[in-house]
C-alpha cells in the first residue's frame, strides 16, 4: 500500500484502524510535506510580483528546495510505515533454539537500526524545511505570512515527532556506538531548529505587529 496514493480521507481511515501502521512517524513525514507545500505556495505568490521583485531569486531557491522536500518527505512517510512493518516481521521470527534466538536478535537490531534511521532522515529534512519556511516569513508576500509560519511549525511538528521516534527506537539497540551517534545528532539538529524558530518567530511578529 502506498500511502501517498490514498486519499485524505482513506489515509485519515486508515491512521485511525488498529493496524501499527502507519503511525506517527508517517503523520510527521506527513506534516513535513505539507509545510514544504506551504513554503512553495508562499514563494509563487512572491514570484513575478513587481513590488516583490526583490526577493524573487530568494524565493525561486524556496521553490526548487520545497520541491525535493515534498518529495523526500513522501518517500520518509512510506519508508516509516515499511521499515517499521519489518522491526514486527524480526520480533516474530522463530526463538525455540538458540541458534534461532541468536538469529532473532540480530535481525531486530538490523530492524531497529533502520527503523530509527528513517526518522533521523525526517529530521535532517525538518531543519532544512524550517531554513526555507523561514525563507519565506522573511522574504515572502506577506499577504501569506500566516502560511510561511504555518510552514515553521509544521516542520518544528515534524522535527519533535521524528526526534521522539528517533529515541524509542534506539532505546532498543544494543550498538551504543550507533546510539550515541543518533543521540548527538538529534541534540544538535533540534538545538540549531530552536534557534532558527526564535528567529522567525521574531520575523513574524514584526509582521503581524
Amino acid at each position: 500500500m502506498k500511502l501517498e496514493q490514498l486519499s485524505v480521507r482513506e489515509f485519515i481511515t486508515e491512521l485511525s484502524s488498529g493496524n501499527p501502521t502507519p503511525g506517527g512517524g508517517s503523520v510527521a513525514a506527513l506534516c513535513g510535506a505539507l509545510g514544504a507545500a506551504l513554503s512553495a505556495m508562499v514563494a509563487n505568490l512572491t514570484v513575478e510580483r513587481e513590488k516583490y521583485e526583490q526577493t524573487w531569486n530568494s524565493m525561486d531557491e524556496v521553490k526548487k528546495t520545497a520541491a525535493n522536500l515534498s518529495a523526500r518527505f513522501l518517500e520518509l512517510m512510506q519508508e516509516d510505515s515499511d521499515t517499521y512493518q519489518k522491526v514486527i516481521t524480526a520480533f516474530e521470527l522463530p526463538k525455540e533454539t538458540d541458534d534461532q534466538n541468536a538469529s532473532r536478535q540480530e535481525a531486530i537490531e538490523e530492524a531497529m537500526k533502520k527503523a530509527a534511521a528513517v526518522p533521523l532522515d525526517t529530521l535532517r529534512a525538518s531543519e532544512e524545511l524550517i531554513r526555507a519556511a523561514g525563507d519565506a516569513v522573511r522574504g515572502g508576500n506577506p499577504n501569506a505570512i500566516t502560511d510561511a509560519a504555518a510552514a515553521v511549525q509544521l516542520a518544528n511538528t515534524t522535527a519533535v515527532v521524528a526526534s521522539y521516534n528517533v529515541q524509542i527506537n534506539i532505546s532498543r539497540i544494543k550498538d551504543q556506538a550507533f546510539v550515541e551517534r543518533c543521540e548527538k545528532e538529534v541534540t544538535e539538529i533540534l538545538k540549531r531548529q530552536d534557534a532558527l524558530i526564535s528567529d522567525v518567530d521574531g520575523n513574524t511578529n514584526i509582521y503581524l505587529a
